[in-house]
């Protein structure tokens, strides 16, 4: 079992954790991210996302973010889906990793979200304009288990018609997806924190629509180069960045687990 070191933030001099100091630096990520609070805006679900880059910014290795992490990376990585009520990612992210259904965890994992009143796996929505999935992908072979395709109205009618067979197919804007509109649709259904699993492209949208309120980042000790992508590149608000201020950073593995979130007014 995956073990964190707590980095960040220092506990106040003389202020130890359950079990004396040593014990509250060390956390098991399951108990440690479901701790954390997480309360939806009033008009749409908490956003948080979840990457892993290497040491000098590579988003992938060979085209895949696989070879970066470790069994460290994913106890972090299941512990987010363990607390979210829908993940989203880009159809080349689901093409690219080969996605399949979110399994039902461990049971502990499967207590966690019974206790939380979630039901046994998050609901996936897939975030793709272009429609460019092809129904005998591994995301739609689970019969007992019906993911979200989000498109545009422009989408080619023959593969919406295809793609409803296996998924719920809903429109969220003309030509181009509104995150705005989709975590809207999400929020809806009932769904209070949605976690955002890239890729970089999808990442950025979020951002440039000012979503984002949870940043988490894993950092690999390694040194990528090449054309990898950013964690989130694409579209640009440079002219007014989204401010957020670090929160905690835990170490395992060599990796290190960074959460940012966003600034509220007058912080």
């Amino acid at each position: 079992m995956a073990t964190l070191s707590v980095l960040y933030p220092t506990p106040p001099a003389g202020i130890d954790g359950p079990g004396g100091a040593a014990a509250s630096r060390h956390l098991e990520p399951l108990t440690a991210v479901g701790a954390e609070r997480r309360p939806a805006p009033p008009d749409r679900p908490w956003l948080m996302t979840n990457m892993i880059v290497s040491a000098d910014g590579a988003t992938a290795v060979g085209g895949l973010s696989g070879p970066l992490g470790g069994p460290a990376d994913l106890a972090v990585f299941l512990a987010l889906r363990c607390v979210s009520d829908a993940i989203i990612v880009g159809g080349q992210t689901v093409r690219a990793e080969q996605y399949r259904p979110p399994g039902t965890g461990s049971a502990e994992a499967r207590a966690a979200r019974t206790a939380r009143g979630q039901v046994d796996r998050p609901l996936l929505a897939v975030v793709t304009a272009s429609l460019e999935l092809e129904p005998d992908l591994p995301l739609f072979s689970d019969p007992t288990y019906r993911p979200l395709v989000a498109t545009v109205d422009a989408a080619d009618a023959g593969r919406r018609r295809a793609l409803a067979a296996v998924a719920d197919v809903v429109i969220v804007g003309d030509d181009r997806v509104d995150m705005a509109e989709l975590l809207a649709e999400l929020g809806r259904r009932g769904h209070r924190v949605v976690l955002a699993e890239g890729g970089p492209s999808l990442n950025a949208q979020l951002i440039t629509a000012d979503l984002v309120d949870e940043w988490n980042l894993t950092i690999a000790p390694l040194l990528g180069a090449g054309q990898a992508k950013r964690a989130a590149q694409g579209a640009d608000r440079s002219d007014a960045p989204a401010a957020m201020h670090l929160d905690r950073v835990w170490l395992a593995d060599e990796l290190l687990f960074c959460r940012w979130l966003r600034d509220e007014p007058g912080d």
